[in-house]
């Protein structure tokens, strides 16, 4: 395949002449007359994934409190723990991360494939029904309707809706790769159309479910048969939205901020392949000691230690394409935080693998220690690599530069700050847990009870509190920043550029 990077920048245009130069212009630039990007649509999707991140971040923060404080649910039902907790993760993977990658994705597939969106209208749709969606599930949540599956809590009328503008969002992606006006198709794109694909796969087996009322519902499938299922979906939803939808964000952003070329293009073709053949075995390492075979819990440590490879030729590839704009880190806090998410997925992707070998999982297995594994991917890999194509996005759709750098520079440091204590607070839990439980007295009786050892967590807990308003807070300096540099200003409109005959 060849290799395609996309240019250094994306300026916005000078003004274009009117009449009969104009057309001439336009033809002579490979497009129509009075050709346009669809950028605005991208613009709102990341206001959307901001405000998203502030509600599903302050509840986080919230339920963080309610591990220290239980009584500050005030005894209202849509206040408890269970119920606020399945909204911060849906706020913050459904609301902030499906948005930043659709935004994204509606972004960088115009500039990679030189045409703008197929079905403009039916892009702004999906990105208007997704937050309508998204709301409209997490009220549902905070009333108690939950089909008890993990990221998978919302009712089969919301299952239905994913389902259809899912659809819609494949349909957008792919007709503009399909309409493009060059031949190759950048690795980006890979990513973002496997993210389409596989999630859509796995929504539609994982929903399979008998309704009973309108809230309520029943999995077609039941006990281990159910629980392999689940973490299929699970862990892939974690692999293809999470990791490979975020990869091709990384995959256009970073060469962006660098101002450089992917190190090597075969690679990450290579790297793409095998992730997704490798990956979509990987989730019966969820099931360690369970009740389902043991080949199939060995297939899935398997699957995960193999996962280290593509993992790590992309960490190996995107270290390599910064490694000659090392200086621009001093000036350039969008970049800092590409580079910090970078570190933060070789640990991630790393740390996975080794918790899947059972001899690790039996101390880590339902512990923090996979919640401080679950945020060092969410916090340190996909917020940030989130915040850092931010800081380059906005400024461009706006036609301005960033409000303040010096507010960017600030929340790096908070950002990082907020990630490491959060993680550590729960390593140091986990661990804890995990050893303690293990402990057995001189015949056989555990040492200690569940009681005494969740009342000895209250340190770690409250270090937990303080890493999410520390990283809350640099959320909140960024959409100020965000909002500051798009005042009175509207989308800038881009024309695709001169584009060879492919």
């Amino acid at each position: 395949m060849e290799a395609v990077s996309p240019s250094p920048s994306d300026a916005p245009p000078l003004p274009k002449p009117t009449g009969g130069k104009a057309v001439a212009a336009d033809r002579a630039a490979g497009g129509t007359a009075g050709e346009r990007y669809h950028d605005r649509v991208a613009s709102w999707l990341t206001a959307f994934a901001m405000a998203w991140s502030i509600i599903g971040m302050t509840a986080g923060v919230y339920v963080a409190a309610e591990l220290v404080w239980p009584t500050i649910d005030f005894g209202r039902e849509w206040l408890s723990y269970g119920r606020l907790r399945t909204l911060h993760t849906n706020a913050v993977i459904f609301g902030f991360g499906v948005s930043a990658l659709m935004g994204t994705a509606f972004y960088s597939v115009q500039r990679t494939c030189h045409v703008p969106l197929f079905a403009p209208r039916l892009a702004w749709f999906c990105a208007l029904a997704w937050q309508a969606g998204v709301l409209a599930g997490g009220i549902s949540l905070l009333a108690g309707w939950n089909g008890g599956k993990e990221y998978a809590e919302l009712e089969w009328p919301f299952d239905i809706a994913i389902t259809v503008v899912w659809v819609c969002f494949a349909i957008v992606f792919f007709g503009t790769i399909a309409k493009r006006r060059i031949k190759p198709i950048y690795v980006s794109n890979w990513f973002y159309g496997g993210l389409i694909i596989v999630i859509a796969m796995l929504h539609l087996v994982n929903s399979l479910a008998i309704p009973v009322t309108l809230s309520k519902s029943y999995s077609l499938f039941a006990g281990a048969q159910d629980a392999i299922v689940q973490w299929w979906y699970g862990h892939n939803a974690v692999g293809f939205l999470l990791t490979g939808g975020f990869l091709g964000m990384l995959y256009y952003f970073l060469p962006k901020h660098a101002g450089r070329p992917i190190w090597s293009y075969r690679l990450s073709i290579v790297a793409f392949w095998a992730f997704t053949y490798s990956y979509i075995w990987a989730g019966p390492h969820h099931l360690h000691y369970n009740a389902v075979p043991e080949w199939v819990q060995s297939l899935g440590m398997v699957m995960s230690l193999v996962l280290l490879a593509p993992s790590w030729a992309t960490l190996v590839n995107g270290v390599m394409t910064v490694a000659g704009a090392w200086e621009k880190l001093r000036t350039d806090p969008a970049l800092k935080f590409i580079v910090l998410s970078l570190a933060f997925y070789g640990l991630a992707t790393f740390e996975g693998p080794m918790m899947s070998i059972r001899s690790v999982n039996v101390v880590s297995h339902f512990t923090d220690w996979t919640i401080g594994h679950v945020h060092s991917g969410a916090l340190g890999w996909n917020a940030m690599i989130t915040f850092g194509a931010f800081y380059f996005l906005v400024p461009r759709l706006m036609g301005a530069s960033l409000h303040s750098v010096r507010l960017a520079n600030i929340h790096f440091w908070l950002a990082l700050a907020g990630t490491m204590l959060y993680i550590l607070a729960m390593w140091g839990a986990g661990v804890s847990q995990g050893l303690l439980w293990l402990s057995l007295d001189d015949i056989g009786e555990l040492s200690f009870s569940f009681k005494d050892i969740m009342a000895s967590m209250a340190p770690y807990y409250a270090l937990r509190l303080v890493a999410g308003l520390i990283f809350l807070s640099g959320a909140l300096l960024m959409a100020y920043n965000l909002a500051m540099t798009g005042k009175g200003r509207r989308t800038v409109a881009a024309s695709p550029p001169a584009t060879a005959a492919a």
